[in-house]
């Protein structure tokens, strides 16, 4: 007589499912990235691969009281504090990933009593059996275990192992990010340190046309006692004075801002900011070497972070992947289990062991399977296009700021010559108007006009500076 053995229809029933879950679609095929331009879209375009990035801040800015506030900053700025946990996060998430790929172990123990009905078949068992001659089954059942499990899913088709290097790959990125923000926040503060110092040196600029104008009005009420001048010119003088003091307030309001401005990227509360007050106009933007576009990729933090999230964007598919495939789950105990606590450890028959190897092949959630896949897939081109995007803006980036310091450089010369030729202006304005030759109109003009080419030389100074530290910060500077 044939014997029946369901072990050999659930072999086939595996292998069935296991060939039924092997159809995986397939990924999208990437986009291939454009090739970074061989030089920079500016005038001048050198190829020398001399690249000012690889200079540190402390090199890099000549400015001790500058360097200082960056130290500081790099110690106590909140954002980049908060970057730090993400880097923390990013870490446990690895070894998170990591113990999946060991087995789980662990030590189970237990207990408990059961009263089952009389007339039910495991009562009507139960009192048959007799354990001792001459005594039955306790009523009602205790039951009393300890045993040590452990549990372990076969990474057969390399799932968790693309996970872990996918939590991995992320983790790199997340110090890639902490990089950037390392170099976003070295030229935030060089921005705002020179913004104050030009704060301060068109303030000077204000006051000493105060007092200029202040002369003048003087001059002005003398002339009008002597009946050469009218109380209109002495009106027109003293407004012009009035507009001076008040734009010296709104400097000072200014000048109060960018050092709070400071102090919240370095950290502290309110405080005045140590400076050198001393010309501003004397300053020399530091010397540019941009060297090659190539070199973003490797000088960036921003390109390198997102060159790792598309590297983990694709291990994510690969792992999106294999869930489409059939997984080996091997589980084992071991232990002792009795109905009474002095039969526990009598061997062998309180002795128990189990080990068992389940395979699992997904065939009806497919679909939701397929969905995980999808957005996987996508997820990996959006990160694709995310490089590529942030190639495209740190060219670009450079690119702007070498042409603008190439630009300030010529605008700078002029405005200088022609705050030379208003100064002189000045002068020659208030003898003549001293002997009547020419209107006290002409007079306020000129020295409207000397004082907004100052400003804006002043303004132009600052643009040069900020300038070259946002093509340091630009080429991947300040993080090194």
């Amino acid at each position: 007589m044939y014997k029946f053995k369901p072990y050999q229809y659930s072999v086939a029933v595996g292998l069935c499912l296991a060939v039924a879950s092997c159809k995986a679609p397939q990924a999208t095929t990437e986009t291939p990235s454009k090739p970074v331009p061989d030089a920079f879209y500016v005038n001048n375009v050198s190829k020398d691969t001399t690249n000012m990035a690889k200079i540190p801040y402390h090199d890099f800015f000549k400015d001790q009281n500058l360097v200082n506030l960056i130290d500081l900053a790099l110690k106590n700025n909140q954002e980049l504090l908060i970057t730090l946990q993400e880097i923390e996060i990013a870490k446990n998430d690895v070894r998170v990933r990591k113990g999946l790929l060991l087995p789980t172990a662990g030590i189970r123990a237990g207990a408990g009593v059961e009263k089952v009905g009389r007339y039910t078949s495991q009562g009507a068992g139960d009192a048959s059996t007799e354990i001792m001659p001459g005594k039955e089954t306790p009523d009602p059942l205790g039951d009393f275990a300890i045993a040590a499990y452990a549990n372990w899913e076969v990474d057969i088709w390399k799932k968790l192992r693309n996970s872990k290097k996918a939590a991995l790959t992320r983790y790199l990125a997340t110090v890639e990010g902490k990089n950037f923000v390392v170099t976003s926040l070295v030229a935030e503060i060089a921005n705002s340190y020179y913004e104050l110092l030009a704060l301060d040196s068109q303030l000077e600029i204000v006051k000493q046309n105060i007092e200029l104008q202040s002369n003048a009005l003087e001059i002005v009420k003398v002339q009008k006692q002597a009946a050469r001048a009218t109380e209109l010119a002495v009106q027109k003088f003293q407004a012009e004075v009035l507009t001076s003091k008040s734009l010296e307030f709104d400097i000072r309001q200014q000048i109060k801002e960018a050092e709070n401005k400071i102090n919240f990227l370095v950290g502290q509360y309110p405080q005045e900011i140590k400076r050198d007050r001393s010309n501003f106009l004397t300053l020399l933007p530091s010397t540019v070497s941009s060297g090659i576009p190539s070199q973003l990729l490797a000088n960036r933090p921003d390109v390198k972070q997102a060159e790792l999230e598309l590297t983990a964007a694709k291990l994510d598919v690969k792992v999106a992947r294999a869930e489409f495939y059939p997984s080996l789950d091997i589980s084992a105990a071991i232990g002792f289990n009795a109905f009474n606590p002095s039969y526990l450890f009598t061997l062998p028959e309180s002795l128990i062991y189990s080990l068992a190897g389940d395979v699992v092949a997904p065939l009806i959630n497919r679909n939701a399977i397929k969905a995980e896949f999808s957005s996987a897939n996508a997820r990996q081109l959006q990160a694709l296009y995310n490089y590529d995007k942030t190639i495209l803006n740190a060219y670009i980036e450079v690119s702007n700021q070498l042409s603008k310091i190439d630009n300030l450089g010529k605008s700078y010369d002029l405005k200088s010559q022609q705050v030379d030729a208003l100064n002189t202006s000045i002068d020659v304005s208030n003898d003549l108007f001293k002997s009547a030759r020419v209107d006290y109109f002409e007079v306020l003009m000129t020295q409207r006009d000397a004082l907004e080419a100052k400003l804006e030389l002043i303004d132009t100074k600052k643009d040069q500076l900020n300038a070259a530290v946002n093509v340091y910060k630009g080429l991947g500077g300040g993080w090194k």
